[in-house]
């Protein structure tokens, strides 16, 4: 793998990187009113998925590289510079954010909750995020390449939205070590490290679902794919996921008090759908 050749790539990943977590910066520090601010943060995300697709596969998260990873759609020297290329995005947006307001964000667990919760956080939301990536975008049966879905990047940016109101309160919902380190220029390492740990636990966790419920498609080609039929068990096993994550979603949403949970809801029943549907 030349350098040269991965250029365009890495840097579209740089790019969109800066971009997600200045966003994730200014949105935390600027008076802009609270309740839309997962919003604003999965459109930039999608958006940026959208723009660089094409050039880098919009990853824009080192967790959702390994995935790739671990499932053989990337080379593990590609996901390394991606991985890095993430991290120097996300750092660098870190430093602007600081220059910009002057104010750190702390990475850690929010209001009373503790590391435990915060942990468990931002796994099961990286492992969703993860999960969707590769049932959205990488799925030969959702995303076939000669006729390709159209819906990936919105599917992978409302997990945002779905996870942002569910603990947001909880662990600041960071779901991407890019983030987490890049906030973390603002205000020193924190759990930084910590968050990074439990969002690449998260990552092995979603990838591993993605294998469970859509393995068995991936070994297919042709006419056996078009005509490929889910086991019942498998059938069944996507209808606990996707209730589980419903409902999960649903119940953070009420005990932290949020103001957006019926669209945090619809997110979350929107990214299942398309996932699993």
């Amino acid at each position: 793998m030349a350098f040269k050749q991965e250029a365009p790539a890495l840097f579209a990943e740089f790019v969109g990187t800066f971009v997600l977590v200045l966003t994730v910066g200014c949105v935390v520090l600027s008076s802009a009113p609270a309740a839309w601010g997962a919003t604003s943060i999965a459109c930039v995300l999608m958006v940026m998925i959208y723009s660089t697709a094409a050039v880098s596969g919009g990853n824009l998260n080192p967790a959702v590289s390994v995935s790739l990873g671990l499932n053989g759609q990337m080379e593990w020297p590609q996901v390394g510079l991606y991985s890095l290329a993430q991290l120097l995005g996300g750092c660098g947006a870190g430093g602007c954010v600081r220059a910009l307001f002057g104010k750190p964000i702390p990475v850690g667990p929010v209001g009373d909750y503790g590391f435990g919760e915060a942990f468990f956080a931002e796994l099961i939301y990286t492992a969703m995020l993860c999960f969707v990536v590769n049932c959205c975008a990488v799925s030969k049966r959702n995303n076939p390449p000669t006729d390709p879905n159209q819906f990936y990047a919105l599917a992978i940016g409302f997990v945002i939205v779905a996870g942002g109101y569910a603990v947001g309160p909880v662990s600041g919902a960071a779901f991407n070590p890019a983030v987490a380190c890049g906030l973390a220029v603002t205000s020193g390492i924190g759990s930084c490290m910590s968050y990074a740990g439990a969002q690449f636990l998260g990552c092995v966790l979603g990838t591993k679902l993605f294998g469970v419920m859509r393995g068995q498609e991936e070994l297919l080609v042709g006419h056996l794919l078009e005509t490929f039929s889910p086991t019942l068990a498998v059938r069944c096993m996507s209808e606990v996921l996707g209730t589980f994550v419903l409902v999960l979603t649903v119940g953070l949403n009420l005990v932290n008090g949020s103001v957006s949970t019926a669209w945090s809801a619809a997110a979350a029943l929107m990214c299942m759908i398309y996932s699993l549907g």
